[in-house]
Order: C-alpha cells, then sequence, then structure tokens
C-alpha cells in the first residue's frame, strides 16, 4: 500500500520567519540537551540491585564461616 502525503498545508507556514520570544531569554544549550538526557524510570532501582549484591555477598560470607567453623568441631 502506498501512503500519499499532502504537502499544501505546510506550504503555509513553510517560509515563515522563526518566533524568538520578546519575553523569555533564549534557553542554554546544555539546559536544553538535559531535557533529552536519559532519565532513570524507576527511582531507587539501582541502588535496589546494589543492596542485593550485598547481601547476597554476606550471605556467602556467612555461610562459608558457619562450615568453617562446623569442619574445626
Amino acid at each position: 500500500m502506498i501512503v500519499t502525503i499532502d504537502k499544501s498545508e505546510y506550504n503555509k507556514i513553510i517560509n515563515h520567519p522563526h518566533h524568538v520570544s520578546e519575553v523569555h531569554q533564549k534557553m542554554a544549550v546544555s539546559d536544553r540537551a538535559a531535557q533529552f538526557a536519559p532519565f532513570a524510570a524507576l527511582v531507587g532501582y539501582d541502588d535496589a540491585v546494589e543492596q542485593a549484591a550485598i547481601d547476597a555477598f554476606n550471605q556467602v560470607v556467612a555461610d562459608n564461616t558457619n562450615e568453617a567453623i562446623e569442619d574445626s568441631i
């Protein structure tokens, strides 16, 4: 299926000058870029993963310590 787009509506505005606000200052490029930067969609997810890794490590250490104690008895 071929879709054709009617561009005649755009011809009305294509040669208009770009709007420049008289009230607001132009935003800095670094601030504009920050709007499109990736963001943490799941707030706290990284902290939860890190805590799970710490808990798992501590469990392994505790298990190995208990085995060492049992072997020495």
